[in-house]
């Protein structure tokens, strides 16, 4: 059972390293029983010192790899809200159940996956709604992610369970992960169903 954590490094910055230690750490400690700590700054050398790159670092009990992978930051314009019991409550190298969610649904560009009632994150970005006074993230994500898990810290952020018919009550929607950072979305489409849509 591998993991990973995705680390942005942007013309040679190493971005939001607290947060990440403290991930991969409570993962090594809850899956594995590794009671010491590690640094993974110990880890991230030779790095490429211009442009943006994903630091993808996978372990287990221990580290196993860092790769440097050039990334360019994608627009999403369409969103489907699907329903799924899938538990991604770690961070796993393994992301076949979230790449079948979205080839179930290759008319959009990505789907927001609902769970037990209450919106939970997208497949690769945790999500946040304004509703004029706060930006309110979901209380129970399928992953805890580290800029959520920042902003949350910073009171930037107020967890609350929202479900799909309460998204007419909002009006800006927000993704948010290590490499994209908090990216407020402008012109997107929501498909809560075959016949009803929000657009922001």
């Amino acid at each position: 059972m591998n993991l990973i954590e995705t680390i942005k490094i942007e013309n040679g910055k190493v971005y939001n390293l607290k947060w990440h230690n403290k991930r991969c750490n409570k993962s090594r400690f809850e899956l594995f029983n590794k009671k010491s700590p590690i640094n993974l700054k110990d880890y991230i050398t030779n790095f490429p010192k211009k442009g943006l790159f994903r630091c993808r670092i996978v372990y287990s009990r221990d580290i196993l790899s860092v790769k440097y992978i050039p990334y360019t930051i994608k627009r999403n314009k369409s969103f489907k809200i699907v329903s799924s019991n899938i538990d991604y409550r770690y961070k796993y190298s393994n992301r076949e159940e979230l790449n079948k969610l979205k080839e179930n649904n290759i008319l959009y560009d990505e789907v927001m996956i609902e769970k037990n009632g209450f919106l939970t994150d997208t497949t690769i970005a945790n999500i946040a709604f304004f509703n004029g006074k706060e930006w309110i993230t979901p209380k129970k994500p399928l992953l805890e992610g580290t800029l959520r898990a920042k902003l949350l810290d910073k009171k930037i952020l107020v967890k609350k369970d929202i479900k799909s018919d309460s998204l007419k009550h909002f009006s800006h929607y927000a993704l948010m992960n290590a490499m994209i950072g908090f990216q407020i979305q402008k012109n997107i489409t929501i498909y809560i169903n075959t016949k009803e849509k929000i657009c922001l």
